[in-house]
């Protein structure tokens, strides 16, 4: 359940496969933040092929239930495989559910990163998210971002076990929770407009 004092992280990893290297990170972050965010790793497996005759009025439900999530999360962490020197076609189909009319991307603080098979890979893939949040509005946290290479090797019994990757990771999840928590402040702070 929820906590109010916790901010609220929706992750998102693109990836479909039983056993994903890049829900395991997502899952070991949510386990290492578990006392100041409750991160939801959000199964995109139900979001239908994205389709402009559906929007803005007959959206399918899973769709609404995504939109919905999002725009209720304080941030959002993404950390999808890279595939072909890009971003999984299943993240990028989700972003552009999400960038309706109105993107519920629009302002939010987003942190990026990438865990890879390859030694070398991630770079390309980190570079089209920025492009496509960009697009959407997103705050993307540039100060810190993680590229988790050769990741079969660094991920045990569903976790991130590689202490230099997962100091890497908590890094773009410190910063994009300072991010949320100025938003909050400056938010609240009276006389702001």
């Amino acid at each position: 359940m929820p906590n109010a004092t916790r901010a609220r992280l929706i992750g998102m990893s693109g990836s479909l496969r039983t056993g994903s290297y890049s829900k395991a990170v997502l899952a070991t972050l949510g386990e290492k933040f578990a006392g100041r965010a409750d991160l939801r790793i959000y199964d995109l497996a139900l979001i239908p092929a994205y389709d402009e005759d559906c929007e803005p009025d007959n959206l399918p439900a899973p769709v609404r239930e995504l939109l919905s999530s999002i725009a209720e999360a304080d941030g959002v962490i993404l950390c999808p495989p890279e595939f072909n020197h890009g971003m999984p076609g299943v993240l990028k189909n989700a972003l552009d559910w999400a960038s309706l009319s109105t993107s519920v991307l629009a302002s939010k603080p987003v942190a990026i990163m990438t865990a890879t098979r390859a030694a070398l890979g991630g770079p390309r893939c980190l570079e089209q998210m920025r492009v496509v949040l960009d697009a959407m509005m997103a705050r993307v946290i540039v100060a810190r971002e993680a590229i988790i290479t050769s990741v079969h090797d660094k991920v045990r019994d569903g976790k991130l076990v590689d202490e230099t990757s997962l100091e890497s990771a908590s890094a773009a999840v410190e910063a994009l929770l300072r991010e949320i928590e100025l938003w909050k402040a400056a938010v609240i702070r009276p006389g702001f407009n």
